[in-house]
């Protein structure tokens, strides 16, 4: 679970969103503030409220003031505050709403972001020393979440950094991320990691002297524990391995700081600390429950001491085991996974008796809080949602999927967390069963017959985990034989029934990225959609046209890139005629393309080029010719000195070489250079040194020590993509020996995700590209078809399909309903996949 998801799930139930005001007029801070008056300038930016003098001039960077609160004393603080700067026009900006504090601050909302309600702009190093010390003393007493990227001035809840006051860009290991300038004046990236640093050429002013001293004086002799291993980080605290000094015993270290890490109850990491260490003790002696050692403070962060559990998260227990995501699994291999989930199951059911025996809730069981060893035994651990059965409480957090609906209550809160990992361990879709309930009846009763679960099994589920009155909803794609025009025909219209055009962030809604890299590229946002629906045979929509071509005058595109920037929106613009707009672009960003040094499509130069390449095919034009060639002699200067696969992935269409593969496989095609080909072939058999055989034969991409990725965006699906597009034109290039295998790891059974880029929808597609499919090939193809019903979605008149992580629902082309839209057109319609991939050899009939 990438736990960025999460702060993006509290603002609606269906879409990825940031958290704005509820339109409560209780909700909204400025309700209670007084106008600034004439000389000064309000305006919404994001889930900020920028309050700016008039007549005031900003430098590009400098030090910045934050200003901390807990959701008791915001108003209070956020008042003194905005009386003070309006009296001494200083240029602030606060957070917008209650609703979004608690957001910024809640457990798993990003550590870069919590704490700050305010931000304020000090014009120089005087202004600061003179900020700091009056509202220092306006703020005496007032407390808040530490802000783990600052230094703290004093005691109080103002902490200062170095950084950028005004938007400048720089491109840091392939992501273009906000940047300040270094005196010479490079760009560097403004960095914003959740500890205290100066950037290389600033000077720490005098008024921060005695603040630094103090940060730094603290003793380390004075904590207990040595260190040894982080394990896990929320907005609460870590999660860390460590060997107690006195004797050198193995702990687990669980750390809570004050004022963060939120709940909806607003109780803190440090409360929520107290009653785990009550609970442990409670339990002391319970068999797969770890015994709590001590608890104690050491600066302002508490900790708890705990014994070491063995094993591993049953989460990754299922990614070594889980059958179905492999090739080829017989039903022998199908009833011996059963058998050990059965039993790890009963261990569970054991070690919740006997927490209930005890008068306990668990109140927070899912997959990454059961351990499992090597020899199946479980254990329990993360006990700090757990409380007295009788109190009639509930927890106020929990996993998705798992957290019980609201009318559970005591032990049955567990009993339904327990029957959803009944489920789970066999058709592991918890969070899309949150947010589509009406999949539950047809997902359990998948499991009972694939694995031959005990009759009345799927029935037992149902009742557990069924709201009264609930009804399964089928879809047409529950149909033994769909009508895929009319699936198409839905998708379209789920698409357009989700459109926004009154806002101006984003038209679509789709994955959280499209809140980082601006609602209109081509990935994640309006250019990509409208381009799918217009390929996918849907047609032109010239009011969302309209949307586009405002969103990037009134906010030009902060980078060049053809996923996230630029240059894939003026490939839409250009596509749709829009020849000026295209045209401003790409001109607006040739400083930025100059910049860039990232060698994939996704934002770096192999969009780019391709990108020109387009451009100088569809126009005439060998201006942009010969932009592209430029272009492409710095990747394949790149690609000589390529560094060595790391220990994460970026092997694929979207991050790996297999991006800079595509372009030159065009070059060729348009040149007719034969050392074009020998640069396609170098640069796919650098994706394919990330590459290993899993343990099914299949050839997929390594990420970290265990994990093997199949996928498009980044995953072997993504090379196989290209190597096909090589293998037309150059058979006999070494990297096509690979092929087997790697159309070999597209053909797994489950797929947690049904996207184009992440999911299923691109292992369809690769396979699509496969100019003679063997039977296997046809028959995984037709499975594929079939399987996408589990994550088909009804939304008003149509269908719509979860994003990354299953949490909500997404229409974009990398995530969203938009790619598997293009993957069923190009499988069933020989139409064009994604712009460069060009189109299947012959459209497959479906055999279902």
């Amino acid at each position: 679970m990438d736990m960025r998801y999460e702060a993006f799930c509290f603002a609606d139930p269906l879409f990825f969103d940031e958290q704005r005001e509820t339109g409560a007029a209780a909700d909204d801070f400025a309700a209670g503030l007084p106008a600034p008056g004439p000389m000064w300038t309000v305006a919404p930016r994001g889930i900020w409220r920028v309050v700016h003098p008039q007549g005031v001039d900003l430098p590009e960077q400098g030090w910045k003031i934050h200003v901390s609160a807990g959701m008791d004393n915001a108003d209070r603080v956020l008042a003194a505050v905005h009386e003070y700067c309006l009296d001494h026009r200083l240029a602030f900006k606060y957070l917008r709403s209650r609703t979004i504090l608690l957001a910024r601050n809640s457990k798993y909302a990003p550590r870069d972001g919590s704490g700050k309600l305010i931000t304020l702009y000090p014009v120089d190093e005087y202004e600061l020393a003179r900020v700091l010390q009056d509202l220092s003393a306006r703020l005496d007493g007032e407390h808040g979440a530490y802000v783990l990227s600052d230094l703290r001035y004093e005691s109080g809840p103002l902490y200062v950094r170095y950084g950028g006051f005004a938007e400048q860009w720089v491109e840091h290991d392939g992501t273009r991320v906000l940047a300040i300038r270094k005196p010479d004046g490079t760009l560097v990236p403004d960095r914003r990691e959740p500890v205290f640093s100066v950037p290389d050429g600033v000077k720490i002013p005098d008024c921060l002297a005695a603040s630094l001293a103090a940060r730094k004086g603290g003793d380390p002799a004075q904590f207990p524990y040595r260190v040894t291993s982080s394990l896990h980080f929320s907005n609460g605290g870590g999660v860390y391995l460590a060997e107690r000094k006195a004797d050198g015993e193995e702990v687990v270290l669980k750390e809570a700081r004050p004022h963060a890490g939120l709940d909806r109850e607003l109780v803190d990491a440090v409360e929520r600390l107290r009653r785990e260490h009550e609970v442990l003790q409670r339990l002391a002696g319970v068999p797969g429950v770890p015994e709590a050692y001590e608890r104690f403070t050491v600066w302002e962060h508490h900790y708890l001491a705990m014994q070491r559990m063995p094993g591993t998260s049953l989460g990754n227990w299922l990614a070594l085991n889980y059958p179905l995501t492999r090739r080829d699994s017989t039903e022998a291999d199908l009833l011996t996974y059963r058998d050990r989930a059965v039993a790890v199951l009963a261990q569970v059911e054991r070690i919740l008796g006997d927490l209930h025996g005890r008068g306990v809730v668990f109140g927070d069981l899912h997959a990454l809080n059961v351990l499992v060893t090597d020899e199946d035994e479980v254990s329990l651990i993360d006990f700090e949602m757990a409380f007295d059965a009788a109190s009639g409480t509930r927890p106020a957090l929990g996993a998705p999927g798992f957290r019980a609906p609201a009318d559970r209550h005591g032990v049955d809160i567990d009993l339904y967390a327990l029957a959803m990992l009944r489920l789970w361990l066999f058709l592991p879709l918890a969070t899309l069963l949150e947010l589509a309930p009406a999949k539950l009846r047809g997902a359990a009763e998948f499991a009972q017959r694939r694995f031959g679960l005990a009759d009345g099994y799927a029935d037992e589920l149902v009742r557990v985990l069924g709201a009264p009155g609930s009804l399964d909803v089928l879809t047409e794609l529950d149909e033994d034989r769909p009508d895929w025009t009319l699936v198409r025909k839905q998708i379209v219209e789920g698409v357009l029934a989700s459109a926004t055009p009154a806002r101006t962030d984003r038209l679509f809604p789709g994955d959280i990225e499209q809140f980082r890299v601006g609602g209109a590229c081509f990935g994640f946002g309006a250019a990509g959609v409208l381009w799918a629906l217009d390929v996918a045979g849907a047609g032109r929509f010239p009011e969302h046209e309209q949307w586009l071509l405002d969103a990037v005058r009134r906010e030009p595109p902060a980078r060049p890139g053809f996923f996230d920037g630029s240059h894939g929106i003026a490939y839409v613009l250009e596509h749709f005629g829009h020849h000026e707009a295209a045209s401003a672009l790409l001109t607006a960003s040739r400083a930025l393309v100059e910049q860039t040094t990232d060698h994939a499509l996704e934002g770096g130069l192999a969009g780019i080029a391709l990108t020109e390449l387009h451009f100088a095919t569809s126009r005439g034009d060998n201006e942009y010719g010969r932009q592209a060639l430029a272009t492409a002699v710095r990747l394949a200067e790149k690609l000589e000195t390529a560094a060595p696969p790391g220990k994460f992935a970026r092997a694929g269409l979207l991050s790996g070489w297999s991006g800079p593969a595509l372009l030159f496989v065009r070059l060729y095609e348009r040149t007719g250079e034969p050392a074009w080909l020998s640069f396609a072939d170098q640069a796919l058999r650098r994706d394919l040194e990330e590459c290993a055989t899993a343990d099914d034969g299949s050839l997929q991409v390594r990420d970290g020590e265990r994990r093997t990725l199949p996928y498009a965006g980044i995953g072997s699906a993504g090379i196989l993509m290209v190597l096909e597009q090589l293998a037309r034109v150059s058979p006999t290039s070494e990297a096509c020996a690979n092929l087997p295998a790697l159309r070999e790891a597209c053909r797994g059974e489950f797929v947690i995700q049904p996207g184009l880029l992440h999911g299923r929808a691109g292992l369809l597609a690769a396979l699509s590209f496969d100019p003679a499919p063997s039977p296997r090939i046809t028959s995984a193809v037709d499975l594929h078809l079939a399987r996408l019903a589990w994550h088909a979605v009804p939304y008003r008149s149509g269908l719509a399909f979860p994003g990354n992580q299953l949490l909500r629902l997404s229409t974009d082309v990398t995530t969203g309903s938009a790619g598997v839209l293009l993957a069923l057109s190009a499988l069933l319609d020989g139409t064009e996949l994604l712009p460069f991939l060009g189109t299947t050899p012959s459209p497959h009939t479906s055999g279902h």
